[in-house]
């Protein structure tokens, strides 16, 4: 219930200030003028992962980069010289994929047409794909007339989302750590494969927090962590046992262009 907390008094905050700014007179902010927009393209980093490592994954293999792009256009309302609010929207790609080792990880594989549940030990594919519309509203505090800081809530809707993988090169004891033993092999038709993208939210939310520095009057670089305080799975859905959350940081360049 914290996290619902957290994100409803930064709702509040925002909308009191947003408020307030309505019915003040039109000023001038360091950045420019009262309203600006730009654009920003980045790549976002990061992955899909429970907070706090659970002792079942033991090692991680592999974690390649994704085609993570970013592309958003934002509206900025100074309030005075320092305080501000941006508003915008961004079109992004979550995505992810590893290789790890696991033991007596709880999962759900099909194998031969039969559906496995139990307990596995051995290696995991996991691939992630989350594209979506994601709508900010932060907070924004000029520092200078180059540096600016902003952090404030973000709710995500899915255009695409898939979570799947494969379990392979291990042992999979069915129900619990005592149940029947089945072995996993590397090639296609001796793994175990599943596929949990039924069970993906299509809305998430969460909080952002991010700097921009201003190199000239249109150019300048930005670095953001968006933090997600949903998880990409629904509720109900308990085949992974932990709540896995989609944390990302951005690096990218952004354009004034009013």
């Amino acid at each position: 219930m914290m996290k619902y907390f957290i994100l409803a008094i930064f709702c509040l905050v925002l909308g009191t200030a947003g408020l307030q700014a309505a019915t003040a007179a039109d000023t001038t902010g360091i950045f420019g003028t009262s309203w600006h927009l730009e654009g920003r393209m980045g790549y976002d980093v990061g992955g899909t992962a429970p907070v706090g490592m659970p002792a079942s994954i033991r090692k991680l293999n592999k974690f390649p980069l994704k085609p993570n792009l970013m592309l958003s256009g934002n509206a900025i309302r100074h309030f005075d010289e320092r305080w501000g609010m941006m508003v915008g929207i961004r079109f992004e790609n979550k995505s992810m994929e590893t290789d790890a080792t696991v033991k007596n990880y709880h999962m759900e594989i099909s194998k031969g047409g039969e559906t496995l549940a139990g307990q596995f030990t051995g290696n995991v594919v996991t691939s992630v794909t989350q594209w979506m519309f994601s709508l900010p509203l932060q907070a924004t505090c000029d520092l200078s007339n180059r540096l600016r800081l902003r952090m404030g809530p973000y709710l995500s809707v899915l255009t695409a989302r898939d979570f799947s993988g494969y379990a392979y090169d291990g042992y999979l004891r069915v129900d619990d750590p005592t149940g029947a033993k089945v072995n996993l092999g590397s090639e296609s038709d001796e793994r175990g494969d599943y596929d949990f993208s039924a069970h993906m939210r299509h809305v998430q939310w969460g909080i952002g927090a991010g700097a921009d520095l201003q190199v000239t009057q249109r150019f300048g670089f930005f670095a953001d962590l968006n933090w997600g305080l949903s998880g990409i799975h629904k509720s109900d859905f308990h085949t992974v046992e932990q709540t896995l959350y989609p944390i990302y940081g951005t690096l990218g360049i952004t354009y004034q262009m009013k």
